[in-house]
């Protein structure tokens, strides 16, 4: 079937092309053609055509009679966060602030009604879910996603809200409108952001927005921890201090840094 675009200017090629990419799962790493065709929708011959390009550019290789992606396509994924600048900025940061609480940290930025994880300095523990550069969960049942949440207008929220989720996951507490907008309310109102085991068993965190030099929210980043381990208390009287004042660093930082002004260099000759 062809790609559905939104406009003349709609390269169906490309769309096609990071079909096939994104077909592959944690779950599928290796694919036979067959199975690539299947989950990216697309004619056999398509697809094949689709993967030698992808295999001679340096992202796919061929593997067990089948494909796998290359850790090139992590250079995707890495040229968007070095494009802002937003990792170099906040890791030094983010450290700090893991060294005090022996908790891991993360900043995560809105796509859809998901958080797309972005930077992470992690503590070896025992968490229920895995989390990784470019895992993506609902929005609204983590605190990185109800503080970027918070602070558009609702009719927005109720757009983004209306997409579905590409995580793949269930959450474990559905809100209602109602409450959703409640929660948000509060969230907006006390500038950050607690889930407690609403996304899954276990999970716990708490959350704090990342501002430009305008203003605008443009992530958020939390502590996470495991609720057997960390109170609600110790989270909130100990941790939820010491991550407003990283988040204001950040911030600071952030905005200090749009406002250096770039140098292009003109390419030889």
């Amino acid at each position: 079937m062809p790609r559905e675009g939104t406009g003349p200017d709609f390269i169906e090629a490309l769309a096609r092309g990071l079909d096939v990419i994104t077909a592959f799962e944690a779950r599928r790493p290796v694919m036979s053609l067959a199975q690539v065709a299947e989950a990216a929708g697309l004619a056999r011959p398509t697809a094949r055509r689709i993967l030698l390009t992808l295999q001679e550019l340096g992202y796919v290789r061929a593997a067990d009679g089948g494909y796998a992606l290359t850790p090139r396509v992590l250079d995707l994924g890495v040229a968007y966060v070095r494009s802002m600048g937003l990792w170099e900025v906040a890791r030094p940061h983010m450290e700090r602030l893991v060294a005090k609480t022996n908790e891991s940290c993360s900043i995560a930025q809105l796509d859809g009604s998901d958080i797309v994880y972005v930077a992470r300095v992690a503590v070896p523990k025992i968490v229920a879910l895995a989390v990784q550069i470019g895992t993506r969960f609902p929005a609204l049942q983590t605190s990185l996603g109800k503080v970027q949440l918070a602070a558009l207008d609702p009719a927005e929220v109720d757009r983004i809200l209306a997409e579905p989720s590409r995580s793949g996951l269930e959450p474990r507490v559905q809100l209602t409108k109602a409450e959703r907008d409640a929660e948000l309310r509060e969230v907006r109102a006390r500038g950050w952001a607690l889930t407690d085991e609403q996304l899954a068993r276990g999970i716990r965190s708490v959350a704090a927005p990342l501002r430009d030099g305008s203003g605008k929210v443009i992530a958020g980043i939390n502590v996470n921890t495991h609720a057997a381990e960390t109170p609600v208390e110790q989270l909130l009287e100990e941790y939820l201090p010491m991550l407003l004042h990283t988040a204001g660093e950040i911030s600071a930082d952030f905005a200090r840094l749009e406002t250096v002004p770039q140098v292009t260099r003109p390419a030889a000759g």
